[in-house]
């Protein structure tokens, strides 16, 4: 029986015939089936990356920056298909407490935005749990880039922690703060005398949001939302010692230099600092070129 009749006789064209009969083995996956199984293999790599927190809008920006021209929506299918969800919210608690001393006044009101670098950050304190009992971190973070500049840890939730976080967040832009706005909520640990101590001897300027109102520091609950979901979450501490280390390593070396913010046009933040002071410059020599 020849190709001709095979073919009438399974129902099938011709074309079809030559195209199997071309393929490497009968078994050999077809060109869009290697190229699905490269981009599976791909969005695996970048979901295990992130810790298996990204969702399909970071996912696929990592796959633009490989050279995959792939939309949101396949990968968001992809995604489900091979099981991968990113991130599920817990409800926060609050561990505010509102201090007796004056307190400063909103200089923000909810703008959580800044047009450079040490124009406005913002701070707040969290609770982790560990197998010898809570550790609290105090962040200040820079709402330009949304790098974290300054964090610290202790066993104690008070003044003493906060002014931790702070001298971080000064030495690493190497001591220049200077009139820079610094946005809380009303807790104890910031009206306190002794916090507001190095706010004066730095020259940053406080501002506070008002008692009871999360959306008045809403930015800094986003950290500590991100922080908890995408990673605390995911671990069991059993020291304090061990949630110090692996907390800071995770700021370090995923937050700050490799996580995809949102804010940041998908950018990790130390890396939008640095496209932005590059664009920046050369919009200055472009200048000075058209001046002259």
């Amino acid at each position: 029986m020849d190709h001709i009749t095979s073919c009438r006789a399974l129902g099938v064209s011709p074309s079809w015939y030559y195209k199997w009969k071309n393929r490497i083995g009968v078994d050999a996956p077809t060109a869009r089936q290697r190229r699905r199984a490269d981009l599976d293999a791909q969005i695996i790599r970048s979901f295990e990356a992130s810790g298996g927190t990204y969702g399909s809008p970071r996912v696929t920006r990592d796959l633009h920056e490989a050279g995959w021209r792939v939309s949101e929506n396949t990968v968001a299918a992809r995604m489900a298909g091979l099981g991968l969800a990113g991130r599920v919210r817990r409800k926060p608690r609050s561990l505010t407490r509102q201090g007796r001393r004056p307190a400063a006044p909103d200089l923000v009101r909810r703008k959580f935005t800044a047009v450079a670098p040490d124009v406005l950050w913002c701070g707040d304190v969290t609770q982790i749990d560990t197998g010898e009992g809570k550790l609290y971190l105090a962040t200040v973070e820079d709402l330009f880039s949304r790098r974290l500049l300054g964090y610290a840890m202790s066993e104690h939730h008070d003044a003493a922690l906060t002014c931790a976080s702070l001298q971080m967040a000064a030495a690493t832009r190497g001591g220049d703060s200077d009139g820079v706005i610094f946005h809380t909520d009303r807790g104890s640990e910031y009206t306190a005398a002794r916090h507001q101590e190095p706010c004066l001897r730095l020259g940053v300027v406080q501002s506070m949001g008002r008692v009871g109102c999360a959306l008045d520091n809403a930015a800094a609950e986003a950290f500590n939302s991100t922080l908890k979901v995408e990673y605390v979450h995911r671990h069991r501490f059993r020291t304090r010692a061990e949630a110090r280390l692996k907390i800071a390593t995770w700021i370090a070396d995923f937050y700050n230099t490799t996580r995809r913010h949102s804010a940041n046009d998908g950018l990790p933040p130390t890396t939008f600092e640095r496209h932005m002071i590059d664009k920046r410059q050369a919009s200055s020599v472009l200048l000075r070129v058209a001046v002259a």
